[in-house]
């Protein structure tokens, strides 16, 4: 199973320095995250449980510009009773592993339920799709 999520740059991305704006960082892992739970962990975004972001970090490694076409490679840092701490890298396109990150990120879904606003368990689905096809605690560093 993969854990990887494409990120072809568009022309827009680049900043006025000649490469991708910081912004399109946490773009890039944000469309990763949530297209995974989507995909392979049967998220619906319309449903009664959302996960909103409550924390976010990112260390910027090296430049990327378009035409390049990145890799989120995405693993668990933590894996809570309500809450997943997502363990980011963003790689270039390819690359074997994540000896070589652009950029190393970190954001904390806390899922809770659309009306009330509170926190509930993470749903099933997401939790064992998780524990079955990610990475969690150090093994994803």
């Amino acid at each position: 199973m993969t854990n990887r999520h494409l990120f072809p740059l568009r022309w827009n991305d680049n900043d006025q320095y000649g490469h991708m704006n910081n912004t399109v960082y946490y773009e890039a892992m944000d469309s990763a995250v949530n297209s995974w739970m989507v995909h392979r962990a049967a998220l619906d975004p319309a449903g009664d449980v959302i996960g909103l972001a409550r924390a976010s970090s990112c260390e910027f490694l090296a430049p990327a510009s378009f035409p390049e076409v990145l890799e989120v490679d995405i693993a668990v840092a933590r894996l809570g009773t309500t809450s997943i701490t997502w363990d980011l890298a963003i790689l270039r396109e390819g690359a074997p592993d994540r000896d070589a990150p652009i950029a190393l990120g970190r954001f904390t879904h806390v899922f809770v339920d659309r009306a009330g606003r509170r926190p509930v368990p993470v749903p099933p689905p997401i939790r064992a799709a998780v524990e079955a096809e990610l990475r969690i605690g150090e093994a994803a560093g």
